[in-house]
């Protein structure tokens, strides 16, 4: 029951891939209320499977690599639709929606839904640290959409090649705005995270720590850099994306609740 949920809710942000796709072959880019309305119904589908999934494993369902993928899915949808039209970034959708559906899908299609059994008790820091750290990184995805979006509409003007899309995006300003804003919020997301593992009460394996610090000294430095203004808005952009990209390669590396209450 709850994999049907899961499927359903990557067909709708497969309906807004489709969508973009159309727009672009047809060369007149539509407004976003149809790709926040897809993305909206998928986000109910995924806040349903993970609520099927708490319910079944008596814990926050971040147990293997499946469950994260979606949960991170699950993030990167609930801050579009926190900060997307909050800051007129409706257009940001169309770039979103490819995102999570290649997650989803991938999530899908991989053997990675392997239930781990556990015995001990659920450690509500543990939780907090891992579900606080995924959320973290749904802010750092849409910064690194917003980053895309930047790179594209400063493309087109310096080639002079206006096209459809061009005119729906939002100013450069308010992009870079935006990038600046989603890399304090997951940054801050992130730091909370990494400090609740320090209150977990067990022994969190050393690869952990070192891939967590990692993403947060990456992150703490490009936010260095823009405070200190020795890096150019096209930089912080360009990092923005560097930094989701290397950030998802150490996912591996974060150790879930599940592994540390499992069975040897």
């Amino acid at each position: 029951m709850d994999r049907h949920l899961l499927v359903l809710s990557t067909i709708c942000y497969l309906a807004a891939v489709l969508r973009l796709v159309v727009a672009l072959r047809a060369r007149i880019f539509p407004r976003g209320r149809f790709n926040f309305f897809a993305i909206g119904l998928g986000f109910i589908f995924q806040t349903a499977f993970l609520s099927v999934r708490g319910h079944e494993l008596h814990r926050c369902p971040l147990t293997n690599l499946f469950e994260v993928l979606i949960f991170l899915g699950w993030s990167v949808a609930l801050i579009y639709m926190l900060i997307g039209p909050a800051y007129r970034l409706s257009l940001m959708g169309a770039f979103t929606a490819p995102l999570v559906f290649l997650i989803q899908a991938f999530a899908l299609l991989a053997p990675i839904d392997v239930r781990h059994p556990v015995k001990l008790p659920v450690n509500s820091w543990l939780e907090f640290h891992a579900s606080m750290s995924i959320v973290a990184y749904g802010a750092f995805a849409l910064a690194c959409v917003a980053g895309v979006m930047y790179l594209v509409q400063e493309r087109q003007l310096k080639t002079h090649q206006m096209r459809s899309i061009f005119y729906h995006l939002p100013p450069l300003t308010d992009l870079f705005a935006a990038i600046t804003r989603l890399l304090w919020l997951g940054f801050a997301l992130y730091t909370l995270g990494l400090a609740s593992g320090f209150f977990v009460g067990e022994p969190l394996p050393r690869i952990q720590v070192i891939c967590a610090v990692g993403v947060w000294l990456l992150y703490a430095a490009i936010l260095q850099g823009r405070h200190l203004r020795r890096l150019a808005p096209r930089r912080v952009a360009a990092l923005c994306i560097i930094g989701f990209s290397a950030a998802l390669t150490l996912l591996w590396g974060i150790s879930f609740s599940a592994q540390l209450h499992s069975l040897p």
